[in-house]
């Protein structure tokens, strides 16, 4: 079974930013994800005034499970919508390896090249992710 929950302290955050590959970073909120009770995932993020923002998106050493960071990624963007932030922005790297699922999480390009998506109901049935 897939769980995404927030994480609690920042040592555990720590902890897991190692075992995925990215770099720690105490400043930001983070999810992480568990697939069958193991470790499979993380999602470091950040909102201010311009917008939420994902810094990092990354599998745990060992996960090649890609649905992992699109449920990530979909948390991420439900809590930040929940909080009344209705922007977001895709600030971890892109490259041609996970350029479509960042656009499959919601996000678009802009014609400044940075991913970005409005949240305003987003979330709200129908979805309305597919207006994007």
């Amino acid at each position: 079974m897939l769980k995404v929950l927030p994480i609690q302290s920042k040592t555990e955050q720590e902890a897991i930013c190692a075992r995925c590959g990215v770099t720690y970073k105490e400043e930001l909120l983070a999810y992480s994800a568990t697939l069958d009770e193991k470790l499979a995932g993380i999602c470091q993020f950040t909102m201010n005034n311009e917008g939420g923002s994902i810094r990092d998106l990354a599998l745990s050493e060992g996960c090649d499970n890609s649905e992992v960071l699109f449920v990530l990624g979909r948390a991420t963007l439900n809590f930040i919508d929940l909080t009344g932030v209705h922007k977001a922005f895709y600030d971890a790297p892109v490259d041609e390896t996970n350029e479509m699922l960042v656009r499959r999480i919601g996000f678009c390009k802009r014609e400044d090249g940075r991913f970005f998506v409005d949240l305003t109901n987003f979330f709200t049935s129908p979805c309305q992710h597919d207006k994007h």
